[in-house]
């Protein structure tokens, strides 16, 4: 057997990894990196880029039959579904082809590709064939997709986030289990390029949103273009011709429906399954997963890290870059001393590429904070530009302390991941609703928005002071 030896190992060539192995180089750490395939980054080839391509085609379609409202008519929409999916695939493979280059560029002793398993804490295999000896590790393995028991042995019928763009046209009609970020994204842009879709969740919010205004809002935008079943179990589901009916149970009783194909979006675990974390001396908790700290993403004190979709806190592409940049340099420290960072989260930042978008913002909502918060609200449907350009529903919620300091958002409504960043500054920065209203808002603009609950917050820390 092979055996390397190097300071810092990368187990994983996702955005965390890559970001890992590029931060512990730059600190001067001997660093190798290690894939077992497919690569090429979840966002890239099955995340946010292809997701992203088939939403803006669906909103082409949405924009195109919604011309009227201006006086433009467009007399036929007709959607092309080979082709729509033929472009999804060649600008996902471009971008994936370019995180490609970048790993190519690598000196060949960097990269090591197999499956790898910790051995010891100082050890591990890499396929069957290397043995790699290291001062500090970097796990970031990444996630997949879940699939619920109800239906496995469906074979194809059954899509996952890794196989949904790889149809070579698009169906008929389509269930879509779960309406979290990535289901409702992926069932509106079908709904729009002519799938009849339905959409289950056990839950009774769509894309994130927890603010009970909003998630009405939700409900009623979503729910017009989509059948929506929230608050409702899928408990079986059977092939059907060339389809699927799949049984359920919600508030109204239960029920089913026959769908050509049903997506599986409920989520993705983390890919810690066969790493053997437990010999590398890591404490192992819930479903496998290692205790870690969140700042420093240190295993349990040993000289391991977890960066990325691996650990589990869900970071979106910008958090798993930063993760691993913090792994990878405390992995190069610790290969030569016992000196780890622990730097600040930053503050939270989610969105929703639905049309209308949603944004989540900094601390979450809260329906127990009383009195020691403000909440400001504003509405997009009478906002000045969201009416020019008939993208007038939805609306926002802010939340600050007594003191008036911003603390979280959540909105739905027009261009809301440009409102989104501007909040996620200003609560970096430790503005108050106050100082954040006394800014220059061109009119007329979206961002004229925030002017209502900012007025608002500020108000009501005067009346409470």
């Amino acid at each position: 057997m092979r055996e390397v030896r190097c300071d810092v190992a990368v187990i994983g060539a996702g955005t965390a990894g890559i970001a890992a192995h590029k931060a512990a180089r730059e600190a001067g750490a001997r660093a190798v990196l290690i894939e077992a395939g497919p690569g090429g980054t979840t966002c890239a080839r099955v995340g946010c880029m292809p997701s992203k391509l088939l939403a803006v085609a669906g909103h082409a379609a949405h924009d195109a039959r919604a011309a009227h409202r201006f006086g433009v008519r467009v007399p036929h929409v007709e959607i092309d579904g080979p082709a729509v999916l033929g472009r999804l695939r060649a600008e996902r493979d471009r971008f994936v082809r370019l995180v490609f280059e970048g790993l190519e560029a690598l000196p060949g002793e960097e990269r090591l590709s197999g499956r790898a398993r910790f051995l010891d804490g100082e050890t591990l295999a890499v396929g069957d064939a290397t043995r790699l000896r290291f001062r500090a590790a970097v796990v970031a393995t990444g996630s997949s997709p879940s699939l619920p028991k109800p239906l496995e042995g469906l074979g194809t019928r059954v899509l996952t986030t890794d196989t949904v763009f790889e149809i070579p046209d698009l169906p008929a009609s389509l269930a879509v289990l779960g309406g979290g970020p990535v289901g409702i994204e992926i069932a509106q842009a079908m709904a729009r390029l002519g799938v009849a879709v339905s959409l289950f969740d056990v839950g009774h919010t769509l894309a994130g949103l927890s603010h009970p205004d909003l998630t009405r809002a939700a409900a009623e935008i979503f729910g017009a273009e989509i059948d929506l079943h929230l608050g409702t179990e899928v408990s079986g589901a059977e092939a059907e011709g060339d389809g699927v009916r799949l049984f359920f149970k919600g508030p109204d009783g239960a029920g089913s429906v026959r769908v050509e194909r049903v997506l599986a979006a409920a989520g993705r675990p983390p890919n810690v399954t066969g790493l053997a974390l437990g010999a590398a001396g890591l404490r192992l908790g819930e479903h496998g997963m290692p205790e870690f700290d969140a700042r420093s993403l240190r295993c349990d004190g040993a000289r391991v890290f977890i960066a990325g979709d691996a650990n589990g806190l869900r970071p979106v592409l910008h958090e798993a870059a930063r993760q691993g940049r913090i792994a990878g340099r405390n992995a190069a420290a610790l290969a030569v001393s016992d000196a780890a960072s622990a730097p600040e989260p930053w503050t939270a930042l989610a969105m929703v590429f639905t049309r209308p978008g949603t944004a989540k913002v900094g601390a979450s909502y809260d329906a127990e904070a009383g009195n020691a918060r403000v909440t400001g609200a504003a509405s997009f449907r009478d906002q000045g530009r969201a009416r020019v350009e008939a993208r007038n529903s939805g609306g926002l919620r802010i939340w600050a302390d007594r003191r008036g300091v911003l603390l979280g958002a959540e909105m739905i409504g027009p261009d809301v991941e440009h409102l989104g960043h501007l909040l996620a500054f200003a609560i970096e920065d430790g503005l108050t609703a106050e100082r954040l209203r006394d800014r220059p808002y061109y009119h007329p603009t979206l961002e004229e928005g925030f002017e209502s609950a900012l007025a608002e917050i500020t108000r009501n820390c005067g009346a409470g002071g």
